[in-house]
């Protein structure tokens, strides 16, 4: 095989990612030498690479998927929102400014010919190259400066395949819709369709299909059943829904659960921080917005935050803030992560209005912190509690002073009931998981709750990506989108109308 793919959707979370992660991990298990590669990412889930850059975290599974350790080429330029209006631009994983939305679309000319450059030199090194688009590219508004669905598509030759979420309802018109709005030259690229999310019979939607070739001109090249079992790693955080419980908890070991409350603020960030202890067996983890549903939790989690000082005025305008202060109180722990951590300090402090001035944390470490101009990265190592750990850091503050005893080799804070880290990912060690889950079960007496000790959080990932390249064997046709990466998009495909052209002024 010799080529590259990019998957577009019709919406934001169609399932570009699962579907680019499940081709991934299938080449790769077949020999093939592949890589991922996203043009431009907007998200607050990002990881450092091994050079010390920083890319959107759905490139680092997709690497992981490929066999291959994250690199800054595989996501060239990743917007990061801290407000509605504005996001932080990194560029080859280093932080190049700030932007309003509209003052982004002046940038992207010079920034399609980074993409380009970083996708071509990855044609060099690797057989195939799968690419995943941004949004969707049905957004006609914006293509003029586009570089991450057709833009891309057209400055690199790419056959495209759209993919749509057939669970949201609509998809059959969402894929007619996202293929009839494209000029002719975009149209050529589109290759054909994947239906995502499908839970029914078959038979009822084949039909449809039918009908929507007849329409376009192009096959369905797969539906992709709903699969419970998937949910790890999630590309943001429209993925991480206030009350509901996250994952697929297994049984409890012992007799009793652990309940874990993560709070999903506004600007949260790396949420996936949370998942590791949602795969332990016996502990329900849900992401709350509202006081009361701290008034059960074993654990409370403050995790990162794109925009720390907005969403620790968040918390106290909605009280959250005191429910945090008196779950602490009453001596239930409380665990901070990044931003998360720094909102239990008493003091941060912004002399660059980094994040627009100074502000007083939640007063249960002691803590004070400062925001420099740039921000921190790192991939450290160290001990916490006698277990070896690793993890990754992204922040801007820097901690100026620290009272309390350390939770790692000089780093984070440890008071017995009230723990943070700027370290995200440290929850994926397993040792050190389990030793925190221990601890929160004697704190909240449950004396019935035994930690798993065998759960491994790396090899629960690698059943997801394993699973995800399962669903793409089973139920794609994989010599036709082999095909396509090969020999591109067909020739002779027809333009699709939607009968509306010249009706608008």
């Amino acid at each position: 095989m010799h080529g590259a793919l990019l998957v577009a959707g019709t919406t934001s979370d169609a399932g570009k990612s699962a579907l680019v992660t499940g081709i991934c991990r299938l080449l790769a298990r077949r020999g093939v030498s592949v890589a991922p590669f996203k043009a431009q990412n907007m998200s607050n889930n990002s990881v450092v690479t091994p050079d010390g850059g920083e890319i959107g975290r759905a490139q680092a599974v997709q690497a992981l998927a490929c066999g291959l350790a994250p690199s800054v080429a595989f996501n060239p330029v990743l917007l990061k929102p801290g407000s509605d209006r504005s996001a932080q631009v990194v560029v080859r994983g280093r932080v190049d400014g700030t932007v309003s939305a509209r003052s982004y679309q002046g940038r992207k000319a010079a920034l399609l010919d980074v993409v380009t450059a970083s996708l071509a030199d990855l044609r060099r090194r690797f057989d195939v190259v799968v690419c995943e688009g941004a949004g969707s590219p049905a957004e006609i508004n914006l293509r003029g400066s586009d570089i991450a669905n057709m833009g891309l598509a057209q400055a690199a030759r790419l056959p495209v395949v759209i993919v749509g979420d057939i669970d949201r309802g609509g998809v059959l018109a969402h894929l007619f819709g996202t293929l009839a709005v494209l000029d002719p030259a975009d149209q050529a690229r589109v290759a054909g369709f994947v239906v995502n999310k499908f839970r029914g019979d078959p038979a009822l939607l084949a039909p449809g299909l039918d009908q929507l070739a007849a329409l376009t001109g192009r096959p369905t090249l797969g539906v992709l059943p709903w699969e419970e079992r998937l949910w790890l790693d999630a590309e943001d955080s429209l993925s991480a829904v206030a009350d509901g419980v996250l994952g697929r908890p297994a049984p409890p070991r012992g007799s009793q659960w652990l309940r874990v409350a993560v709070v999903r603020l506004p600007r949260i960030s790396n949420s996936t921080d949370a998942e590791a202890l949602a795969a332990e067996p016996g502990v329900a983890v849900r992401y709350v917005t509202e006081p009361s549903r701290l008034e059960d939790a074993d654990l409370v989690v403050l995790p990162g935050s794109k925009a720390t000082v907005s969403d620790l005025r968040w918390l106290r305008r909605t009280g959250l803030a005191d429910a945090v202060v008196a779950h602490a109180a009453a001596g239930r722990p409380v665990f901070g992560i990044c931003g998360g951590y720094q909102m239990l300090g008493t003091l941060i402090r912004d002399p660059h209005r980094v994040e627009g001035g100074d502000a007083e944390g939640l007063g249960l470490l002691d803590l004070e912190v400062a925001f420099d101009l740039d921000k921190h990265l790192g991939n450290p190592t160290g001990t916490a509690w006698g277990e070896a750990v690793r993890g990754y850091e992204i922040h801007h503050g820097r901690v100026e002073r620290s009272g309390d005893p350390p939770l790692l080799d000089g780093e984070g804070s440890d008071t017995g009931v009230v723990l943070g880290t700027h370290w995200h990912g440290l929850l994926e060690n397993d040792g050190f998981r389990r030793a925190l889950l221990r601890r929160v079960a004697d704190r909240a007496r449950r004396t019935g709750f035994v930690p798993a000790p065998d759960t491994s959080f790396a090899a629960h990932r690698a059943a997801q990506l394993d699973l995800l390249a399962d669903l793409v064997e089973t139920h794609l046709d994989i010599r036709a989108l082999e095909h396509v990466i090969n020999h591109g998009a067909a020739a002779d495909l027809p333009v699709v109308t939607t009968g509306l052209a010249g009706s608008v002024p």
